[in-house]
């Protein structure tokens, strides 16, 4: 007895086995009501970091064609880009697994190494590369996305090469690419020399923290200020000469330059340009740095101007090219 029912609960497992894998795609209610539709709606959704809107529409995808890879690839980018990478992995495998050529789950894939940034991610994306080159060595979206991963791993260099190929291509991400090639000459051109200073090439707006940051960091301004000779003044408070006035260091405690940056991560370089008093990145008469306010153009070309006069010594570059 205990037998046949083990039998008939196995036989009821298996029929719900293949019940569920054999479950009926969902009714298209209109001719665009598509996996192709709904996977370009999501990826517009994607670009503008809508990701609930995104996956709404992927799962429409998968819904009304289980077995098109398309579904998958999307949520596994839109998981992706909330960093939730277990489930993003899995979609995007699964897609590669339904995918006849498996171009398009290559790119995902790679688009994924590039997010989560894991031990020897750029092999892991080289990979996938080298596989899907095999099949369609003129795929634009292919080169383009490995110029990405190139790009966001600091090798401008590869990255510039990649997208250099899609613009020889002259056919998707045209202009995309013709973006990405002119940032990464520009910062050729610059040579970075540290990772901060990389990392920072890369952003499209810099804030006061990221520009402490560059000028310790890059110019290593204080080795240089001091190379030069450059004085520091000692802005504390003195009593006027002559007066009887005098603070006891047991009544006086001194407040910091900046008490906004106390758990900042570029804590150490702020402080050292407070030290230095680069002129428009000086605290404020509260003692608030505003490590997140955004820069101008206007005010970085004063902080240059600033440094440049204290490393030569000439004043006169304050107005030399005015007029």
């Amino acid at each position: 007895m205990f037998t046949q029912l083990n039998r008939l609960v196995y036989a009821l497992a298996v029929v719900a086995l293949v019940v569920a894998g054999c479950a009926k795609p969902a009714a298209q209610t209109s001719i665009m009501d598509t996996p192709e539709y709904h996977y370009g709606q999501g990826l517009k959704y994607l670009e503008k970091d809508k990701i609930a809107d995104a996956m709404r529409s992927f799962d429409r995808a998968v819904s009304l064609d289980p077995k098109s890879p398309l579904g998958y690839i999307g949520k596994g980018l839109a998981h992706g880009k909330k960093g939730e990478f277990k489930p993003a992995f899995k979609n995007m495998k699964k897609a590669k697994g339904l995918e006849e050529k498996g171009i398009e789950s290559r790119i995902g894939m790679i688009r994924l190494y590039s997010m989560e940034r894991g031990k020897d991610w750029v092999k892991d994306a080289e990979g996938e590369y080298k596989a899907a080159a095999k099949k369609e060595p003129n795929n634009a979206g292919l080169h383009y996305y490995m110029g990405m991963a190139y790009k966001v791993a600091f090798d401008f260099r590869k990255a510039a090469n990649k997208f250099r190929k899609v613009l020889d291509l002259n056919k998707e991400f045209t202009a995309e690419a013709n973006a990405e090639w002119a940032v990464v000459q520009k910062i050729q051109r610059a040579a970075p020399g540290t990772a901060i200073g990389k990392k920072i090439a890369l952003i499209d707006k810099i804030d006061r923290a990221d520009t402490a940051a560059l000028f310790d960091q890059e110019l290593n301004l204080e080795k240089l200020y001091t190379k030069r000779g450059t004085k520091n003044y000692d802005t504390g408070f003195k009593a006027p000469e002559g007066t009887t006035t005098r603070f006891s260091p047991e009544t006086t405690t001194k407040m910091e330059p900046a008490t906004d940056v106390k758990n900042h991560w570029l804590k150490a370089s702020i402080d050292r340009v407070l030290n230095l008093q680069v002129r428009g990145l000086e605290a404020g008469p509260n003692h608030t740095f505003a490590p997140d306010k955004l820069i101008t153009k206007a005010e970085f070309a004063l902080m240059l101007e600033d440094i440049l006069i204290k490393v030569t010594g000439d004043q006169k570059l304050a107005t030399k090219y005015i007029g």
